[in-house]
């Protein structure tokens, strides 16, 4: 329209251009106008349909009814597909939440006291009440009592519950894995594999939580490597960590023996769906904690749940985790997670 000219030359290549849509599209088009307090114009257009040269084309003004039930039923699917790509939190509370803590270890596991964790835990307990849930802490453990707790929360009947919610709070080691990398050792110095705490809750194990969120937050090394990161040519956030109080949660990886049987049916084993395993860092990289403010990983996930969670969506609010905590320390760290969900996750905010 714009290179017809003049504007009366638009106004007139516009109305020719209606009148090729059919009988009803002027007058349609001229009821919009009027509608929308834009009458002037629709007065200039029909004084330009008079205008036009050859014989006079009648000009029906009757309003004319917009027929827009198919707009709405749209809007009604696009509103009901919605809320199916959401994970509805009704229940009060909408899930349980198990926070394992292990402090202080065994002289002969040679791991050291990780202080600082108890910082960790108190935040995540206030945090996740806040969101609706029904915490239990418990504290020391070893690993086959960590196991037992872990068995204990799968067995239970989640059948009026939402969602389930698993934080542990450890030291932690590389291991040999076939689904979810790390493994998270007791105070008595045995570690349990990641993807068996994982298995305890799916759908073959725990049938009250199928087709329900399973959200794991793991503050643990996956190793012992130390990441000093790489220049970027921009300036970007560093701040320098706390020299004599930083600690890790690493300890070494040891390999599998030569005659271990390393399983071929991958696929046999059952499918992981409705899980999210959230890493406080990358698989085999160390992970910082600091003795008066915590871990970096739970203190900014907590903040970032207390800013976002009644607004953005779980996957949304990890990334600004990740983004927050690469930008820390003169070591570099990067959570990251392992995402088996299908739809998005909302906290139900209190």
């Amino acid at each position: 329209l714009q290179s017809a000219g003049s504007r009366g030359e638009q106004a007139r290549q516009l109305i020719i251009d209606l009148e090729t849509r059919g009988k009803q599209a002027f007058p349609t088009f001229l009821s919009i106008l009027r509608d929308t307090g834009q009458g002037d114009l629709a007065d200039m257009l029909i004084e330009e349909c008079e205008c036009l040269p050859g014989p006079p084309q009648p000009v029906d003004l009757r309003p004319v009814e917009l027929d827009l039930r198919g707009e709405k039923h749209n809007k009604r699917c696009l509103i009901a597909t919605s809320a199916r790509q959401v994970y509805e939190l009704k229940g009060d509370p909408c899930g349980r939440c198990l926070i394992l803590n292990n402090v202080n270890f065994s002289r002969d596991s040679n791991l050291s006291t990780r202080e600082g964790s108890d910082v960790d835990c108190e935040k995540l307990e206030k945090r996740f009440k806040t969101l609706r849930f029904d915490v239990l802490t418990r504290r020391d453990l070893k690993a086959q009592e960590m196991a037992s707790e872990l068995q204990k929360l799968a067995w239970q009947d989640h059948g009026a519950l939402d969602c389930c919610v698993v934080v542990i709070l450890s030291h932690g080691c590389q291991t040999s894995h076939i689904q979810f990398p790390g493994g998270i050792y007791g105070t008595d110095g045995n570690s349990i594999p990641i993807e068996k705490i994982v298995n305890y809750f799916n759908g073959s194990h725990c049938p009250s939580l199928r087709g329900k969120p399973k959200l794991f937050f793991i503050q643990a090394c996956g190793g012992e490597q130390r990441d000093r990161g790489f220049v970027v040519d921009c300036d970007s956030p560093g701040d320098e960590a706390p020299g004599g109080s930083l600690e890790s949660d690493a300890t070494p990886f040891q390999p599998p023996s030569a005659n271990m049987d390393e399983p071929d049916a991958v696929a046999s084993l059952p499918t992981p769906s409705d899980i999210l395993v959230s890493y406080s860092t990358f698989p085999g990289f160390v992970s910082w904690r600091e003795v008066s403010s915590g871990s970096w990983y739970v203190e900014t996930l907590d903040s970032v749940l207390e800013q976002y969670a009644s607004s953005e969506d779980l996957l949304n609010m990890l990334l600004r985790v990740a983004n927050a905590v690469s930008a820390k320390g003169t070591y570099k760290q990067i959570p990251g997670c392992f995402n088996f969900l299908r739809k998005k996750f909302f906290f139900a905010c209190k």
